[in-house]
C-alpha cells in the first residue's frame, strides 16, 4: 500500500505539494512511483520558469513507462533539486523526500482545489 502524508497536498496527477509560505514544494506521490517502477530519467524546467495549473512542467522516464508531469498550482520555478538530475532513483526509494521543484505561487488559492491525504486515499485505493 502507497504512503500518503497528512498535511500535504495532491494532485489527481499524483503530484504532492508541500505549502511553505508563499513556496510550493512539488515531488511525485508513492503511488505514482510504485506504478512506475525503477525511475531512470527526469526532464525538469529551469529556474524562472513560469506554469498555470495543469501544466505539463516534465516527465519521468521508467523501465516500463514514461509520465508527464503536471503543475499542480500556477507559479513560478524558483529552485529544481538538482541531486535527481544524477540520481532519478531517489524518488523510488524516498518520494517525499526527493522534491522536484520549488515554485513561487502565484495563486496560493489553488492549494484548495488538491486533495488532501484523505481524499488522495480514497482516490488511490479504487
Amino acid at each position: 500500500m502507497a504512503k500518503i502524508i497528512e498535511g500535504l497536498r495532491y494532485s489527481e496527477s499524483h503530484e504532492w505539494v508541500k505549502a511553505e509560505g508563499n513556496v510550493a514544494v512539488v515531488g511525485v506521490s508513492d503511488f505514482a512511483q510504485e506504478e512506475m517502477g525503477d525511475i531512470t530519467y527526469l526532464d525538469m524546467p529551469m529556474v524562472g520558469d513560469e506554469f498555470a495549473a495543469g501544466d505539463e512542467f516534465g516527465a519521468l522516464e521508467s523501465v516500463k513507462a514514461s509520465s508527464d508531469l503536471y503543475c499542480p498550482v500556477s507559479g513560478k520555478v524558483i529552485e529544481v533539486n538538482e541531486t535527481l538530475e544524477d540520481a532519478p532513483e531517489n524518488i523510488n526509494s524516498d518520494p517525499f523526500g526527493s522534491w522536484i521543484i520549488k515554485l513561487e505561487m502565484s495563486d496560493p488559492s489553488e492549494l484548495d482545489a488538491l486533495m488532501d491525504a484523505a481524499a488522495y486515499q480514497a482516490a488511490t485505493s479504487k
